[in-house]
């Protein structure tokens, strides 16, 4: 089968603050060896890993380095990785968004991408105006385009609105109206970043749905970044996985997932106090996550339909923070980080009166979930839950391993998990 992507040892590097080099010495030979002499940047060649955990021992950081693989015509690839490793960065340089510091890449064919929200399209033209205009940037005929219009229209939903501009779409509409244009405007290979969570349930089930279909029946080739391991599984044949701006395992799409897996709990058996895959402005930072039974004992683990208390510890370096402006969030999700039920503090209608022992505590009267293991996400933010607000956020903090119990009883109505969210009572204290 024909090669429809290739990287080879492909590598983007980026200067940490100011543009120049920081001396007009330095910024005059960059132009006496590149632009005269038509020689490799001098001041590229150094540079630190793209580690965001670490201090950085240089100007420089390579956000890729050293890609190299081949993707074959028809095939379905997920990209996995954490924040940071390096996912987006290699869709743009294969969507030629920005171009690679050392290497080349090599695309068969016409590439439709959907990276972000509202990518490509202009604020003050309408919807319609917008999908011919995308269709003739991939080179398309106005008659091509015509010809696909009612579909990409009612695949997206968003038929009430084809003629507002859309700088008045909401997020949701603006990722529909993208990725059915993207999808629909017969790209040899779709480039699709992690802007499906943007979408409901019922459109990325949808868009799942027509990914398939594209690289299944019609033979094209799918690219797609995504934190949501059921969606990179039930969608993709092969999977790279991407640490630190490289390359660190490629496979089948459930060994790459295992991979990645395995490379999340390193992080989880660390105490909460030292871990350093974390996000937010460190007003305020979570120390420890305890779990305790009805008798108030510390546990690693609960039971079908017990009583479950959530001790969450944190430190506050912000002494100004209104305490009843901190809005907190806790996630269980399974394995594949799909969010079984959430309880935030603004939704349960829980403020916060004081911070002062430094402890909150999410009261659970039963755990009716089936046994398995479930993760624990933390985020707390201060005024809203933008990201800009975030103080900490963890994804995972902790591990609770539900057991079936000698006296539960068959037939109790427990839930399902399967990628669904699910309603279990709780409260804040």
């Amino acid at each position: 089968m024909a090669t429809a992507i290739e990287f080879n040892h492909v590598g983007k590097q980026y200067r940490l603050g100011l543009v120049s080099t920081g001396t007009l010495s330095h910024d005059l030979n960059r132009w006496w060896q590149t632009a005269i002499l038509r020689k490799e940047d001098p001041y590229l060649k150094i540079g630190s890993v793209n580690d965001r955990a670490t201090k950085a021992d240089s100007d420089y950081v390579w956000a890729l380095r050293d890609i190299d693989f081949k993707v074959e015509q028809g095939d379905v690839v997920g990209i996995i990785g954490k924040n940071g490793a390096g996912k987006s960065t290699l869709l743009k340089l294969l969507s030629k968004v920005t171009g690679p510091t050392v290497g080349t890449i090599r695309a068969r064919g016409r590439i439709a991408s959907l990276l972000e929200v509202g990518t490509g399209f202009h604020q003050e033209m309408t919807g319609r105006e917008n999908i011919f205009m995308n269709g003739a940037i991939l080179g398309m005929t106005k008659q091509e385009i015509a010809a696909k219009l009612d579909e990409i229209v009612d695949f997206s939903g968003c038929e009430r609105y084809l003629d507002t501009p859309v700088k008045r779409y909401s997020s949701g509409m603006m990722v529909r109206l993208g990725f059915a244009v993207a999808a629909h405007l017969d790209p040899e290979i779709l480039v699709v970043d992690e802007v499906l969570a943007v979408g409901d349930a019922e459109f990325q089930k949808k868009a799942i749905g027509k990914m398939q279909d594209v690289s299944q029946g019609e033979g094209r080739t799918v690219l797609f970044v995504s934190h949501n391991m059921t969606s990179v599984k039930q969608l993709c044949k092969s999977g790279i996985l991407l640490k630190n701006g490289s390359v660190s395992f490629m496979g089948t799409a459930g060994e790459t997932i295992e991979k990645y897996m395995a490379f999340n709990m390193e992080d989880i058996d660390k105490p909460l106090i030292e871990r350093t895959d974390r996000i937010g402005n460190g007003r305020i930072r979570f120390t420890n996550v305890i779990f305790k039974n009805i008798n108030d004992v510390v546990v690693s683990e609960t039971f079908v339909n017990q009583y479950l208390k959530i001790e969450i510890h944190f430190d506050i370096k912000d002494k100004s923070i209104n305490p009843q402006d901190v809005i907190l969030a806790c996630n269980l999700t399974d394995a594949y980080g799909n969010i079984i039920t959430t309880w935030v503090s603004d939704e349960l209608l829980h403020t916060f009166a004081n911070f002062e022992n430094g402890i909150i505590t999410l009261e659970v009267p039963t755990i009716n979930l089936r046994p398995q293991i479930y993760n624990v996400w933390l985020q707390i933010s201060v005024g809203s839950t933008n990201e800009k607000d975030f103080c900490d956020k963890i994804h995972p903090a902790a591990q609770l391993t539900v057991l079936n119990d000698a006296v539960y009883t068959p037939g109790v109505n427990l839930k399902e998990c399967r990628g669904h969210q699910v309603l279990i009572p709780a409260k804040f204290d």
